[in-house]
């Protein structure tokens, strides 16, 4: 809504382990409404694969511009940066959005439970006092390999979580970076 109210083309394209919505960026009368349309449509999938979408992306999408990618990049660091870098080799400037659930960061879970795996459908039976440590050991350290990644590449990274309205955070990162814009042009006038 904000790039399409300063007139910039947008487009959107949704995915899990497929592509599932496909609309290139334009700005006209109307497109707007397909693109929210596109976005309220529930998740299809049970997995996310991002090399498939993304490769896609590049194939399609020949004028570069600028990229929103919004995932939970919980996936092999490997396969993260191969990913990602196939983006940034193509020319876009790429922002990613990493958004989790609060219960992932903190692990603050009191009582043994069955967890279930949403994209494999594979249960455990977690006691989480004899995990927490490990579990949040292993997510810090993957979240740094995500960072490091992210800043080798040249990629802006923005961690949300999905207690906080996902347009409000869209909204301060486009405040900031037109207020960054704003500021070069000043400095370099």
């Amino acid at each position: 809504f904000f790039l399409h109210q300063q007139g910039d083309a947008i487009g959107v394209l949704t995915f899990d382990e497929q592509i599932r919505e496909y609309l290139p960026a334009r700005h006209r009368p109307g497109h707007l409404r397909h693109l929210m349309l596109a976005l309220e449509k529930p998740p299809g999938g049970a997995a996310t694969d991002l090399a498939a979408p993304l490769k896609r992306i590049v194939e399609i999408v020949r004028k570069r511009g600028l990229m929103v990618l919004l995932t939970d990049l919980l996936a092999p660091i490997e396969t993260l940066e191969k990913n990602l870098a196939t983006l940034t080799a193509s020319g876009h400037e790429v922002v990613v959005f990493q958004v989790l659930d609060p219960a992932e960061l903190s692990f603050d879970f009191t009582k043994a439970a069955l967890f279930r795996d949403l994209e494999s459908g594979r249960q455990l039976y977690i006691d989480p006092d004899a995990v927490r440590a490990e579990y949040k050991r292993g997510f810090e350290a993957h979240c740094a390999a995500v960072a490091a990644t992210c800043a080798k590449l040249g990629i802006v990274l923005r961690r949300l979580t999905t207690d906080q309205p996902l347009e409000l955070a869209l909204f301060d990162f486009l405040r900031e970076r037109m207020n960054r814009g704003k500021l070069v042009k000043r400095n370099t006038a």
